[in-house]
């Protein structure tokens, strides 16, 4: 099978992905998170996703041409979710305890009880549902999911949280969900974190507030990839940046190397 990527996440677990053909021979694409053109790929038999989004995966287009996608498995999943849960609650946490003091003064500055602090968690799928779950006993949490809550909720949940935690699926319906007029009902100081997709946020609306000095935010994904936007010139102080790494853990890569020679096996 000739083999064609976007991605290098397999590639320290599957030596095949090292040399890899042009786009127009490719018989497999694995992919990340950046969009995929089939257009350019006449003899494509089959996609694998190299994580569970599927936001840039043009199933209809797959399906006329009977492409299979293949995602990760159940097993795979599972790491994928609890691990960018973790990764989203230390995020969550950072973002708590961001202004201790100071060790060049040694300066101690006081910070309310951790159990005081409000967070929401925006979205309630595999992912957010956990995130709510692991901070519950630390802190006060909220929850809002767009499928089983009126979006009248919206603004006193904003306007009450410390820190907003975003796990909704990007979709038409959801590009710049987090956009000007919510960013503003945000309390001064409180930090948005993303570890779910970058558009949902509208860029500009979060850079003006930040640049404003009203905001913070912690994102692990971003609206192009690698970054380098108009906030990154905000990292690490006021727009707290990392790789897309939220679930990079080694388990999750040794189980979606398995799934994926799973497939070339077949």
């Amino acid at each position: 099978m000739n083999l064609w990527k976007n991605t290098a996440t397999l590639d320290h677990l599957v030596p095949e992905l090292l040399d890899t053909v042009d786009v127009a021979e490719a018989e497999i694409a694995v992919i990340g998170g950046k969009p995929l053109d089939l257009s350019s790929m006449p003899n494509l038999k089959a996609i694998f996703k190299c994580g569970v989004g599927v936001d840039n995966i043009p199933f209809e287009e797959a399906e006329k041409r009977s492409i299979e996608v293949i995602l990760p498995s159940d097993q795979t999943k599972r790491y994928i979710f609890e691990e960018t849960a973790n990764f989203a609650v230390h995020l969550i946490i950072q973002a708590l305890y961001r202004d201790l003091g100071s060790i060049e003064k040694w300066e101690k500055k006081q910070r309310p009880f951790l159990g005081d602090y409000k967070v929401l968690i925006l979205g309630q799928g595999n992912i957010g549902k956990q995130v709510a779950d692991k901070l519950n006993p630390l802190v006060s949490v909220s929850t809002y999911d767009p499928l089983q809550n009126s979006e009248h909720e919206l603004e006193k949940l904003f306007k009450q949280s410390d820190v907003i935690s975003l796990h909704i699926p990007l979709n038409e319906h959801t590009v710049s969900f987090v956009d000007e007029e919510k960013l503003s009902w945000m309390k001064d100081g409180a930090t948005l974190v993303n570890t779910a997709r970058g558009p949902i946020v509208n860029e500009n609306a979060l850079y003006n507030e930040i640049k404003n000095e009203r905001l913070f935010a912690a994102f692990d994904v971003f609206w192009d990839e690698p970054y380098n936007g108009i906030l990154s010139e905000y990292h690490p102080d006021c727009f707290f940046m990392t790789p897309h790494v939220a679930s990079n853990c080694s388990t999750f890569l040794a189980n979606l190397a398995s799934d994926f020679y799973s497939l070339i096996k077949e």
